[in-house]
């Protein structure tokens, strides 16, 4: 029952498949009861030490709807990852939040930083300001880098239907460059083409380019 609730199945739906299947039906509160036996390994998850250097670090946030003092409310899911220098990834931590402010993820932040999070050299997010802004404040000498999949959508999201499959691969093109000048002159050559057509899509490819391409003036060196 608590594995059905972690992927997602409602308490209302587990009482019918145990009546169907088990012959016996189970309250919500029975079902709510048996999920909180995961609070302390959630706990102890979220507040284990990170004895791991991770020179990368993802963030990303997820809207969950929550029933809380019997209302459901939209919660936001803080979630952090952390890329090890083998090329490990893992799930550095978790937090619900009410909002995606800026000092919600400079708290989360420094919750990570009090767990043993440091030397970080690169910080990947989308373009949200008020990440940006705590990951400027909270991780000072890491560089930030823009997410590719979420520019890439930030692009099309601007681009008439009709140029989106072109436009897509020749973003790939310029993604897959072998060095920051070459990136570069696959972004003029893209804006020389598309500019007239696609003016909007253009300014955002322009304004957006250094903070997405970043990664590739970015040497790691192992500590």
């Amino acid at each position: 029952m608590i594995e059905m609730v972690i992927k997602g199945v409602s308490t209302r739906k587990i009482q019918k498949v145990t009546e169907e299947f088990c012959g016996q039906s189970f309250s919500k509160s029975t079902v709510s009861a048996l999920c909180k036996r995961l609070d302390p390994i959630i706990e102890a998850f979220c507040n284990r030490s990170l004895l791991k250097h991770y020179p990368f670090v993802t963030i990303d946030a997820l809207y969950l709807k929550a029933r809380e003092n019997a209302r459901v409310r939209s919660k936001g899911l803080l979630i952090t990852q952390g890329i090890s220098c083998d090329g490990h990834r893992e799930i550095l931590s978790f937090q619900v939040s009410d909002s995606e402010s800026e000092t919600s993820w400079s708290d989360f932040f420094q919750s990570l930083k009090k767990r043993g999070l440091e030397h970080v050299d690169l910080v990947v997010s989308d373009n949200h300001k008020s990440i940006v802004k705590a990951v400027r404040r909270c991780f000072q000498n890491a560089t930030w880098y823009r997410c590719q999949i979420h520019f890439f959508r930030n692009v099309l999201d601007k681009t008439p239907k009709r140029l989106q499959s072109k436009l897509k691969k020749l973003l790939n093109v310029m993604y897959d460059s072998p060095d920051l000048a070459s990136a570069k002159a696959i972004r003029n050559r893209i804006i020389t083409k598309l500019e007239d057509k696609a003016l909007k899509a253009m300014a955002v490819l322009e304004t957006g380019f250094d903070d997405v391409m970043a990664v590739m003036s970015l040497l790691i060196f192992p500590r």
